[in-house]
């Protein structure tokens, strides 16, 4: 039932929530929280670029072993890294972790590099996507199942004890920390002081100025989504005569094989789709309309567009607060966040179609809460009112939230950049694909609608 609220009976007094590991640090930092644990990861990635922020790193806690590294493809020549100093040529660099990213490459002193920031799978981007990658793995044989060879270590890493500075020099917390110190020193005895700077690692002082392949200009990049969309998706493929080999994948290949010629197939986020199709990085992509109109209301000037609407993966894109705040719509919200003298907090995943939603509707000042994950945790302590996605309710109804509003209806969708000047073999092969898609999306309706 996902119970993000968990509680103690040796410490009564003490308030445990679940979040999404990312969100952590943020929310410790802010003070909504005293103490925290997570992934040192996401510690240093918070504070790379926000070394102000309030936080206090108190332990480790000898667990979730991993580290950092800048990958490239193990299948492309790496030249030397004076090379690469030197070289005129723009590097690409895909990753969850863009603040680390952008300190790695400024402290190499790269003369042109571009950071793709990502909700995951940075792994499967180079070398058609992105040159090199910023990844998590806990040893080179993870890395090399996924055809990655590290070139630089940026962080060693395991989980962390981490607290507000605030709260840690005025509140005591010497009863709950006593109660881990055993079992802690057990775990960190011989364990060596992690060097969390910046290395090259041995035999690996090479990395590539530009891995790009020689791909032909006719082959089209097909990106599919990985995730609880991948089922119907595949249902939609197959019916349309289109065979995907490996995907799902047990394993985690992300370049599945396709039956069809001249085109390469992909594994990605489909949060990150329509970011990547804008870039040039693939031409076509299966996402979700929610995740289309968050990309747009950032960039309303994008390329990209919806192609097809595939019709599968329903859900409604809805406004949600706790049972316990006295509001039935959306203007009842309005009247509860003019009088209220803090800014009205708005949490979501869709950053930007929360804002958007906060300025149309006049929430007076607001502040939106960007999460990744778990956001039904974040009302009603954290947030006034949360900007989700849900298909039946049921979820929000089972965490004492109401859903006041729906914004909009969201489907899987095809998407493509508008007015894509191609060669005019690839431009068949795509004109081939919608066709393909729209004849199959046209047969299963007719099909549903007789049953």
């Amino acid at each position: 039932m996902r119970n993000y609220r968990l509680t103690s009976p040796r410490f009564p007094n003490l308030l445990a929530k679940v979040f999404n590991e990312r969100d952590i640090p943020v929310q410790v930092a802010i003070g909504n929280y005293d103490l925290g644990i997570c992934g040192l990861d996401w510690v240093e990635e918070l504070q790379v670029k926000y070394s102000s922020a309030a936080l206090v790193r108190i332990r480790e806690l000898g667990y979730g072993d991993s580290s950092l590294y800048v990958v490239a493809s193990r299948s492309q020549p790496l030249p030397a890294t004076g090379e690469l100093r030197t070289g005129q040529e723009l590097i690409r660099i895909a990753t969850e972790y863009p603040n680390l990213a952008e300190s790695f490459a400024l402290n190499l002193r790269l003369r042109r590099f571009s950071i793709f920031p990502l909700w995951g799978a940075a792994e499967a981007y180079p070398p058609e996507s992105a040159d090199l990658a910023l990844v998590s793995s806990r040893n080179d044989d993870e890395l090399a199942e996924s055809n990655l060879a590290p070139v630089s270590k940026v962080l060693g890493f395991t989980a962390c004890l981490i607290a507000n500075r605030d709260s840690w020099q005025t509140k005591d917390f010497s009863k709950v920390l006593a109660s881990l110190e055993d079992a802690l020193t057990a775990w960190q005895t011989g364990r060596k002081t992690r060097d969390t700077a910046v290395s090259t690692l041995p035999g690996a002082a090479t990395i590539p100025a530009r891995i790009r392949s020689p791909e032909s200009r006719d082959i089209v990049r097909l990106a599919l989504p990985d995730g609880h969309q991948q089922a119907p998706t595949v249902e939609l493929l197959g019916k349309a005569g289109i065979r995907i080999d490996d995907y799902p994948s047990q394993n985690g290949n992300r370049r599945p094989a396709i039956n069809l010629d001249g085109v390469m197939v992909k594994v990605i986020r489909p949060q990150d789709m329509p970011l990547q199709v804008a870039n040039g990085n693939f031409d076509l992509a299966i996402t979700g309309q929610d995740w289309l109109t968050e990309h747009l209301d950032a960039f309303p000037s994008s390329p990209v567009t919806e192609l097809l609407d595939l019709k599968f993966g329903r859900v409604r894109m809805v406004a949600v607060v706790s049972n316990d705040l006295p509001v039935a719509d959306v203007y009842d919200l309005r009247r509860v966040s003019a009088g209220q003298t803090a800014p009205f907090r708005v949490a979501s995943e869709y950053v930007n179609v929360a804002d958007k939603y906060a300025r149309d509707n006049h929430l007076g000042i607001y502040r939106v809460i960007p999460t990744w994950g778990a956001s039904e945790a974040f009302l009603p302590e954290d947030a006034d009112l949360l900007i989700e996605n849900t298909e039946t309710g049921r979820t929000i109804a089972r965490h004492n939230l109401r859903i006041i509003d729906t914004l909009f209806e969201s489907t899987a969708c095809l998407i493509g950049a508008k007015n894509g000047k191609f060669s005019p073999a690839k431009s068949e092969r795509i004109k081939s694909i919608i066709d393909t898609l729209r004849t199959a999306v046209v047969n299963i309706t007719e099909k549903t609608i007789h049953a």
